[in-house]
């Protein structure tokens, strides 16, 4: 009976151990550690990423914005050299009449140096010319030259104003345009990396129920060669007796109202749960406080074997040892949990849960 007993414990001693090096494993998680190092160093990058997308924005709404107002600028100052123009055209007029008159009235000398001009660019530099007419017509050419000079200047800035609007608009666009790239380049990143973590954390998962399986199949072997086995209640979900009353079913309406609240590491709240901190956060509404963990929760409650099992009653994943996810029983087989990251709050399959718990 003793060697009996000591395989028993042995067994039990295995399963542990195992469950351990696997939750271990997972634990450590190189892989997944190293993923989510590198999804937090692009989250950062990203942020800041972000207030440069703020600012290339804003600079360049502030460039289409000034645009707008060289536009404005080239379309008055068109319609002032429209005015200039006019007054060149008015100007020289009345200088041609000018000199009509003084054909008309003085030498045929003065008419000779008059007319003899290619142009009036020509008379303007003529001084004697300009002596010899009378100050009101020295005026009107200096003010003809004057309405040459502004028509030149005007043309000048227009065309100035044009290409240094183009090129500003055309630089702020450039940087709008690739830091607006970088931030696609980094979410893209951002969402790969995200996929792989979720991969290699169901691997994990998976690997943790397949040890807590063994784990559990190590405890029904310790209880089935103990002459005491049939009443190691917290051993193991088969091993255990119905407690019996009806459980907490208010907390299933109450988990119903947080589905599709998306999971958060260390969550227990509205704004974001994990598995422990849905059943903690759902429970402390009807008065039961709980710890945050389901291990924890697991070892305060009452075990019920999965047959028993009643509307608001916990289901717990994992072993005696340790319970790795919890979910709140609702009855046909399904449970409301928060099953991982990237994942909400939702009804899923209480398949490979080893044990129960009723508060």
């Amino acid at each position: 009976m003793k060697d009996r007993r000591r395989l028993a414990v042995l067994s039990v001693l295995l399963g542990t151990l195992l469950l351990s090096f696997v939750l271990a494993s997972a634990a450590s998680a190189s892989p997944v550690s190293q993923k989510k190092a590198r999804l937090q160093q692009i989250q950062g990058r990203l942020q800041g990423v972000y207030h440069q997308v703020d600012v290339a924005v804003e600079k360049y709404n502030q460039a289409t914005t000034q645009l707008s107002g060289v536009q404005q600028q080239i379309k008055q100052n068109s319609h002032l050299l429209k005015v200039a123009e006019y007054n060149l055209q008015v100007a020289d007029e009345q200088l041609q009449s000018r000199a009509l008159d003084i054909y008309k009235t003085r030498d045929v000398g003065i008419v000779d140096v008059l007319f003899s001009s290619n142009s009036f660019d020509d008379l303007v530099t003529q001084l004697n010319m300009m002596q010899r007419l009378g100050n009101s017509d020295v005026d009107t050419v200096k003010s003809i030259a004057a309405y040459q000079q502004d028509i030149k200047n005007r043309r000048v800035k227009l065309e100035a104003d044009k290409k240094s609007a183009a090129k500003l608009v055309a630089d702020r666009t450039s940087q709008k345009d690739q830091v607006v790239g970088l931030q696609h380049q980094l979410e893209s990143m951002t969402a790969g990396i995200k996929s792989q973590i979720k991969q290699l954390e169901a691997q994990q998962a998976a690997a943790a129920q397949a040890a807590a399986q063994a784990a559990a199949a190590a405890s029904a072997a310790s209880n089935a060669s103990s002459t005491g086995g049939s009443s190691g209640g917290s051993s193991g979900g088969g091993s255990v007796p119905d407690p019996g009353g009806s459980g907490q079913s208010a907390v299933v309406a109450i988990a119903q109202r947080y589905l599709g609240v998306p999971y958060v590491y260390g969550g227990a709240s509205p704004g974001g749960f994990d598995c422990s901190g849905l059943a903690m956060y759902c429970y402390a509404q009807i008065g039961i406080s709980l710890s945050h963990g389901a291990t924890d929760q697991q070892r305060a409650s009452t075990p019920v074997p999965l047959s028993a099992l009643q509307p608001g009653d916990l289901v717990f994943f994992g072993g005696p040892s340790y319970s790795y996810h919890v979910g709140i029983y609702v009855g046909g087989g399904s449970m409301i949990n928060a099953p991982h990251t990237g994942a909400v709050v939702s009804y899923g399959s209480i398949g490979g849960a080893w044990i129960g718990g009723r508060f």
